[in-house]
Parts: structure tokens; C-alpha cells; sequence
């Protein structure tokens, strides 16, 4: 018995078990992502209405098209600010609640500024978390100067 605990065979089925280990820990990990995600987009939709007040001709239908909409943060023009809540418009014209917080950083450029320092019209990166309502809560907020051929901004230092 002490021979095959010492044996190239049975050390191959150590590692045969740990790399059957490692492997399903890295599938349970994309398992826990992918679910997150999912679970973002639905309770996003599901609470669309609520957010937002309704979406003029027809409701979450064509909403989600082709991906999961991105939980943990979005980039866009900040078209509304009622603090501690602000929405962005983001990529094809749909619109995310961010909640800022009081651990919430929020940048022009390298400077640190405050929340109140928001204005409508500028273009921000959010980087949060999604929380169960389907909002991004806000743990940097970085504020870009405008856009090349976009006049529409009003980033100003």
C-alpha cells in the first residue's frame, strides 16, 4: 500500500482530481457572472416602468435585442440630475439611473469634485454596482470633455 501512495500513478490521479477541481471552479465562476448579468437585465426590465414612467410605444420588447444591457456601469450624456439619483443616456439611446452615493468619487478630468459639480449635458463614465432595483449604484463617476463634433455637450471646467 505505501508503494502505490508513492507511485507516478497515483500522483497522476491527484492531479488528474485537482485539475477536474480548478476546472469546475473556473466554470462555477462564469456560472456566477453570467447569472449576475441575467439577473441584472431582468430586474432591469422589470422595472422599467417604475424607473423611467413608461416607455412611449411599447414597452421592453425590443429593448434587449441582442445582449444582456451592462450592469456595472454605463457611458453617456447625464440628462438629468436629482441627487442622489442621475440618468444617463447611454449607448443606443438607453437611459440608466445612477444612484451616487457618499462613497461615490467623482472626477473632472484628474480632479476630484463633488456631486453637486454635475451638469446636465456632460458625458460620464459610470463604473458601479447593480443593485436589486435594477439602478447602478456609483463608485466613480469620471466626467469626459465633449466629444469630437458634438456640440450638444456642455462639459466646461
Amino acid at each position: 500500500m505505501k508503494d502505490f501512495f508513492n507511485s507516478k500513478t497515483f500522483r497522476y490521479i491527484v492531479y488528474g482530481f485537482l485539475l477536474v477541481a480548478v476546472l469546475l471552479a473556473i466554470f462555477s465562476v462564469g456560472v456566477r457572472i453570467g447569472f449576475r448579468k441575467a439577473e441584472f437585465s431582468y430586474r432591469f426590465s422589470a422595472n422599467y416602468e417604475r424607473n423611467f414612467g413608461g416607455r412611449p410605444g411599447g414597452g421592453m420588447m425590443n429593448l434587449f435585442r441582442d445582449e444582456f444591457t451592462g450592469g456595472h456601469g454605463t457611458v453617456g450624456k447625464i440628462i438629468k440630475i436629482a441627487l442622489p439619483q442621475i440618468v444617463v443616456s447611454g449607448p443606443g439611446e438607453v437611459e440608466k439611473i445612477v444612484i451616487v452615493g457618499d462613497d461615490t468619487q467623482v472626477r473632472r478630468f484628474r480632479d476630484l469634485i463633488k456631486p453637486t459639480d454635475l451638469k446636465e449635458g456632460e458625458t460620464a463614465v459610470v463604473i458601479g454596482v447593480p443593485n436589486a432595483d435594477g439602478l447602478i449604484e456609483a463608485k466613480l463617476i469620471r466626467v469626459l470633455p465633449p466629444l469630437p463634433g458634438n456640440a450638444s455637450t456642455t462639459n466646461k471646467k
